[in-house]
């Protein structure tokens, strides 16, 4: 019995190891990744939106295609005159589905945690009170999910900025988490290779933050 499920984990791991290791799959998310770098406008990023969610549909286990199509949403709703309310909604929609195929992922955690920054810089005064706790609830989970997540840790900076901004106290806090997260990305960019597909984005940001310190 236990040579049994011993066999069946090992197969299960096996499995698991070879969809991830797809050279079809890891050459579609490249390839959408690289024409991420390129959007200019709304429409341009509906088109990469879509090319990640056919990747999405075509390898169904897979996690990073839903995150992808989120993050480009809430992007979006940041940079472009469009009906921000509506898109960010979406994207929290496919933040959920990457959430099913990967419960309890820091990364995914943390991009929830984006989004409620993005619903609520639409209307702070209205918005503030009741979504800054949720959405600081997601990033705390997401840094105690993995501490070496930089854009856990720079999201929280940024709300401890605005935190400290509305209350008049100090920013050291968020200018230590924020310098904490460029230290935890010098880390990351040295597992880049040209087959890491997961996400690198936030430095800027973390950045702008540390800007704000001197």
């Amino acid at each position: 019995m236990k040579k049994s499920i011993l066999t069946l984990a090992v197969t299960i791991l096996f499995i698991a190891f070879a969809q991830a290791a797809d050279p079809a799959y890891i050459a579609a998310m490249q390839k959408q990744l690289e024409a991420k770098k390129t959007i200019e406008n709304f429409e341009q990023s509906q088109t990469v939106t879509n090319g990640f969610l056919r990747i999405a549909e075509a390898s169904e286990t897979e996690w990073l295609p839903y995150y992808y199509a989120a993050l480009i949403k809430t992007e979006a709703a940041f940079r472009f005159d469009i009906e921000k309310d509506k898109t960010l909604d979406e994207a929290m929609e496919l933040a959920k589905k990457a959430d099913q195929l990967a419960p309890g992922n820091s990364e995914i955690t943390a991009l929830q945690g984006y989004i409620l920054m993005g619903k609520i810089s639409l209307d702070p005064a209205s918005r503030g009170q009741s979504m800054s706790p949720q959405a600081m609830q997601l990033l705390g989970k997401a840094i105690n999910l993995d501490r070496e997540n930089p854009r856990a840790v720079s999201l929280m900076s940024q709300m401890e900025l605005g935190m400290s901004e509305f209350f008049g106290t100090g920013p050291e806090k968020a200018c230590g988490m924020a310098k904490m997260s460029l230290d935890i990305y010098k880390k990351e960019e040295t597992k880049i290779n040209g087959e890491y597909i997961l996400p690198t984005w936030g430095k800027t940001q973390a950045e702008q933050v540390v800007s704000k310190c001197k």
